[in-house]
């Protein structure tokens, strides 16, 4: 297996500046065939035979010779945007992986303004809805990921996910380029998460959630490169937990192999339809890398991470407990209240969607953590 920072792309390419190239002009009346053709003689031109890439890039190789262009990055950071859009515009790639679930896709299509505006507005509202969809300690940690992202966004002024958002627009000027999300669904992982902590590991998570506020360089950032952002934030919280790395960072290190691997694989051209070895880019956090290249060529058992246990009795006992606690509490200020201020205060949109949040947990073995 081929693994160079900075390697040669086996594919031929006509020029080696992209940038000295004249579009061709497609003429009215053309078949489709030969505008297709066209489309596949330009983008072979644009392809550099020889790209000198940045050092985050690690060069992979498929065994039917197609070519993965893994780039590292750190999620806030223009250095990592600058990386991609280089890696892209050289090697002008057959499809574009990008460490995304459906569940985050929104990121692509929203402007930095608006990004910036998501992540330092964490109300209430976010909170509930987080806990309804995703059970309570699911629900936390998804709080918890919302919560890492705003403060790091308040403290930069820069919002997360620019690499995916780079990597999106650039794809969009390959010809024939197709773009792909490539992680695990994040409430499986934070399912798997919470279940791998204990009742104490996940008081102070929760704890943890209120407080914080230490200020973060740029520097500090580009440091985070070398590790998972939300693991390292909760091993800060909770003390280094192997189990904790197992399933946010190597099971997912796992399971986007297996993408990677399903999108390097031979395309067909379009003008004979004759298989050639692909050429992929994929966008991961530095973090995954190393993983990636580990299990390159392993065997991968894809359905043993994407399950989630049911949750213990003690776990059941221990909910139970809480929502009859929070519903006593509830039940007290609306008796000190009074009769009418206690329906006022029932009424209320927050208090009706806690009351319809806790009556959603039952005690269903198959449901959320």
């Amino acid at each position: 297996m081929d693994k160079d920072s900075k390697s040669e792309d086996e594919s031929v390419g006509l020029s080696e500046n992209p940038s000295e190239e004249v579009p061709p002009c497609i003429a009215p009346g053309m078949a489709d065939g030969e505008t297709l053709e066209m489309l596949w003689q330009l983008r072979a031109q644009r392809r550099q035979s020889s790209p000198e890439l940045p050092e985050t890039v690690t060069r992979l190789t498929a065994p039917d010779g197609s070519i993965l262009y893994l780039v590292g990055t750190a999620h806030f950071s223009d250095n990592s945007k600058n990386d991609v859009a280089t890696t892209i515009r050289a090697v002008q790639p057959d499809v574009v992986v990008v460490e995304l679930c459906q569940y985050r896709v929104s990121m692509l299509r929203m402007d930095e303004n608006t990004l910036l505006k998501e992540a330092k507005d964490i109300n209430l509202e976010k909170v509930q809805q987080a806990i309804k969809q995703n059970g309570l300690m699911s629900g936390l940690m998804q709080i918890l990921l919302l919560k890492v992202s705003a403060h790091i966004t308040e403290q930069l002024g820069m919002a997360p996910g620019g690499e995916f958002r780079e990597a999106f627009k650039e794809a969009g000027q390959v010809p024939f380029c197709k773009f792909h999300l490539g992680d695990r669904p994040i409430p499986v992982t934070f399912k798997r998460a919470i279940a791998a902590l204990s009742l104490w590991q996940k008081a102070r998570l929760a704890w943890g959630l209120c407080f914080l506020s230490d200020p973060i360089s740029k520097e500090d950032v580009e440091k985070c490169k070398q590790k998972d952002l939300l693991e390292q934030t909760m091993s800060e919280m909770i003390g280094e937990f192997p189990a904790l790395h197992q399933t946010i960072v190597a099971e997912r290190d796992i399971y986007l192999t297996h993408t990677l691997r399903q999108a390097t694989r031979c395309v067909e051209s379009p003008s004979n339809g004759q298989k050639v070895p692909a050429v992929v880019v994929g966008v991961v956090g530095m973090g995954h890398v190393p993983g990636i290249e580990r299990n390159w060529e392993r065997e991968l058992n894809i359905q043993e991470i994407m399950t989630v246990a049911p949750p213990s009795q003690f776990s059941w006992m221990l909910r139970t407990v809480v929502k009859g606690v929070l519903m006593g509490m509830l039940g007290y200020a609306c008796y000190r209240a009074g009769g009418g201020l206690g329906r006022t205060l029932l009424s209320l949109p927050a208090v009706q969607s806690l009351m319809e949040t806790l009556r959603l947990q039952r005690p269903d073995p198959t449901g959320p953590l």
